[in-house]
């Protein structure tokens, strides 16, 4: 297996990653030594491992990497989509033993160490990920130095944790309160965005385009979101489950009523998808990487997507439905699975998508959205 574990006094900690089903994977500590529980997910993405690590929507959640060797470049001052690192823990089979990156300030393991975050390298992670493909994504923890102890042990603290079903995530990933972000050149549009676990790219995206943005906490009041006048509302990605955020739901109705454009992403989508009559659902293992294949049914068109999202919303490909705020529809689907990706409101002024149009990383097939977006402010 891989090398690179963590040292202390001279050898190499010896590191356990347990499932709730009571599957084992020994190997090395990496990062931080102690005990971790959180979610045991895969990522399919072969790069862009500082910005997987920095996205708020892998809160509690322990990420497994699917590409063989994970740290070759290290970790840089400007690739981060947040202020820290949100996961609960990193699992990867083959740690690289140097940082070669002319951006790179450090290396990943020295990162994970400074930020607490505890992981596990030198396991067969392709075991791992055929696991929690057959069996699904489930509890688990990283356990390393004093925090060992024998299997029966480890499993009984596995599952007393609690199920990410049910999880009210987005307050804790929220910022704490509102900050600007000033558009490159003249002001064309207002948009406030609501904070419920935001990635960096994304007011960047919008500035880019003119859009000066508050990015609100995601308990801000629809009347507190009205006084900024704003040309729109967004709604941002986040972790947890999505039959949780009440208050999300009823302030995008309250938007809907006021004719506001709206558009949501991810955890967004799963919130306008609610607000328009639709129910969620936890997925068996869930998308998470860079790589996945959306259709747009109205055009026909497939974008290769960035997508991060355990819940998803139930429905067809190309479904419309009534809600209080007129027809909605089914706009997108996963190619992959028919895993809804996207609603809207049949007029236009309202629509959401399921994956990551400001990819950060990932491929920009979906950054078209955000020029939509600017159109239908310039319409409303």
């Amino acid at each position: 297996m891989g090398g690179g574990g963590r040292e202390t006094g001279g050898h190499v900690e010896a590191a356990a990653l347990v499932l709730e089903d009571g599957r084992v994977f020994r190997g090395t500590a990496y990062g931080a030594v102690g005990e971790t529980l959180g979610e045991a997910v895969f990522c399919t993405a072969m790069t862009g491992y500082q910005e997987t690590l920095t996205d708020p929507s892998y809160h509690r959640q322990i990420v497994v990497a699917t590409a063989p060797q994970i740290g070759n470049t290290g970790w840089n001052d400007e690739d981060d989509e947040s202020s820290k690192i949100w996961v609960a823990g990193y699992a990867i089979r083959d740690a690289s033993r140097v940082a070669s990156n002319w951006r790179a300030t450090g290396t990943l393991q020295d990162q994970l160490d400074h930020q607490q975050v505890v992981g596990i390298a030198g396991i067969d992670t392709r075991a791992l990920v055929r696991h929690l493909r057959t069996r699904g994504s489930m509890k688990a923890g990283i356990f390393s130095g004093a925090a060992l102890a024998d299997a029966e042990e480890l499993l009984a603290r596995v599952n007393g944790q609690a199920s990410m079903l049910g999880a009210d995530l987005a307050k804790e990933v929220s910022t704490g309160e509102l900050y600007t972000i000033e558009p490159a050149g003249d002001p064309r549009f207002t948009v406030v965005a609501v904070d419920l676990g935001i990635k960096t790219n994304t007011p960047r995206m919008f500035a880019e385009r003119g859009m000066r943005v508050h990015v609100v906490p995601s308990t801000t009041s629809l009347d507190q979101i009205l006084e900024l006048n704003p040309n729109g509302v967004f709604l941002s990605n986040g972790p947890g489950d999505p039959a949780t955020q009440d208050g999300a739901v009823a302030i995008t109705k309250g938007v809907l009523e006021k004719g506001v454009p709206l558009f949501g992403i991810c955890f967004g989508n799963q919130i306008l998808g609610r607000a328009l009559g639709r129910k969620t659902y936890k997925m068996k293992f869930g998308h998470r990487g860079i790589n996945i294949p959306v259709i747009e049914k109205e055009t026909g068109r497939i974008s290769i997507t960035a997508q991060n999202h355990g819940f998803a919303l139930e429905g067809e490909a190309g479904e419309q439905f009534d809600t209080p705020f007129g027809r909605g529809e089914v706009s997108h689907v996963c190619a992959n699975d028919g895993t809804v990706e996207g609603v809207r409101l049949v007029d236009g002024r309202a629509f959401s998508v399921q994956y990551h149009p400001e990819a950060a990383a990932g491929p920009h097939d979906a950054a078209y959205l955000f020029d939509r977006f600017a159109g239908l402010m310039e319409g409303a």
